[in-house]
């Protein structure tokens, strides 16, 4: 069944409650210690930073969506299809997240994580190529710089680097979220032009 024409609605819904399913599954990982003392949360530490970092680039991703979609008026079955892959990776986080949080300094879990974040990554770029396609005078039809790609590549060299340090996996993990994080400086506009 086509879905030529049909309206963004569903698919920003759809994607909304799947992705709040993901972050909802990656909190009910973190178990609640039988003590009451500080020292109790000492074992929860790689679990609740791994949570800070998934949560962190769900969000990410979520809040690129929504730029993605915004001029976007219908969905065609290409979009359909590029939005579930791109799902269907991040809804594997919470797995990559508990698996390299319960083994953090195993190399084999943290390339696990890093082979989730490329292919969330590079479904993410052709679901924007799909959506810019349904749109094309606005920001996301424009042609792919590195710029656009520089997270999917960091996330890939964080596979095998896994296997050298996890911690300079950790640092490409982190680094990617920080840079979307920051700020971006605004450009100056000229008033003479």
């Amino acid at each position: 069944m086509a879905a030529m024409g049909m309206s963004k609605n569903r698919l920003e819904a759809f994607s909304d409650g799947v992705i709040a399913i993901i972050v909802t599954i990656m909190v009910l990982e973190l178990k609640i210690p039988h003590e009451s003392s500080w020292l109790a949360l000492a074992p929860l530490i790689p679990k609740l930073l791994g949570y800070l970092l998934s949560f962190v680039i769900v969000a990410i991703m979520w809040v690129n969506h929504h730029h993605v979609m915004h001029p976007v008026e219908s969905v065609d079955n290409r979009l359909l299809w590029a939005n579930n892959v791109m799902l269907f990776w991040m809804s594997l986080i919470p797995f990559a997240t508990g698996y390299m949080s319960e083994h953090y300094l195993s190399p084999e879990p943290v390339a696990v994580y890093g082979i989730d974040m490329t292919l969330c990554g590079l479904s993410f770029t052709c679901f924007r190529l799909a959506a810019g396609k349904r749109y094309p005078r606005s920001k996301t039809s424009q042609p792919l710089t590195f710029k656009d790609i520089s997270s999917s590549i960091l996330y890939l060299a964080s596979i095998p680097l896994a296997f050298v340090s996890t911690y300079v996996s950790f640092a490409i993990f982190a680094g990617v979220a920080l840079r979307y994080l920051l700020p971006k400086p605004e450009k100056q506009e000229n008033p003479g032009a």
